[in-house]
């Protein structure tokens, strides 16, 4: 009987595997850095909206607001009385113009229990319904709002003299391009056949 041939196993060093990327020896140090660089990737600024940018300088605003009453409480024992004031209304602009992003990436909270359940004939016309509630919704929202302000919007805050006006006007913004962002993913969904609540996995592809 012949003896059987084992099969032979090739040991590899772990430490020389990746050899092929170690720069060689003798090479310049111009050389051996660029084997280490790290290319950034490409930032496109044109992505952002102007409700990102807003909120952007809306939250900014609000933390150094924070920051300048925990500096005064703490640090210098004379709380500013006004930073309380305007930190809330500060955080209460950031939330009605932040909210627009929610709305135009359709990241806000959906309910999509029935689209899991009825036919496809149903999905197209139910999801259409949808977008008209909350274009109406977020519509009659602004127009409240406006009404809000022309009867209250000249009344002085507690603390600082300045009107109400100006903190419902963050509210009318916001409300206005909910709407406007709402009306243009209605349009958007039409056009391609379907939504995020039809397809959920369009959330992941669209970028808008």
């Amino acid at each position: 009987m012949s003896p059987v041939s084992q099969p032979s196993v090739s040991r590899v060093d772990p430490l020389s595997a990746h050899d092929n990327d170690r720069p060689a020896e003798g090479e310049s140090p111009e050389a051996v850095a660029a084997a280490f660089t790290v290319e950034d990737a490409h930032v496109d600024l044109r992505r952002y909206r102007f409700e990102e940018w807003l909120a952007l300088v809306l939250f900014w605003g609000l933390a150094g607001t924070v920051f300048l009453q925990f500096f005064t409480r703490y640090a210098l024992n004379d709380s500013a009385g006004w930073t309380e004031e305007i930190a809330r209304y500060l955080l209460i602009a950031t939330v009605f113009i932040g909210a627009t992003i929610g709305v135009r990436k359709n990241s806000h909270v959906q309910v999509d229990f029935l689209f899991h359940i009825l036919p496809s004939a149903f999905k197209r016309p139910l999801a259409l319904l949808v977008d008209c509630v909350r274009i109406l919704f977020l519509g009659y929202c602004t127009v409240l709002t406006w009404k809000l302000i022309d009867r209250i919007g000249s009344s002085r805050m507690s603390v600082v003299d300045l009107p109400m006006g100006i903190v419902y006007a963050f509210v009318l913004l916001g409300f206005g391009l909910m709407t406007l962002r709402a009306l243009q993913g209605a349009l958007r969904d039409h056009r391609r056949g379907a939504g995020v609540l039809e397809k959920p996995e369009l959330l992941d592809a669209e970028n808008p």
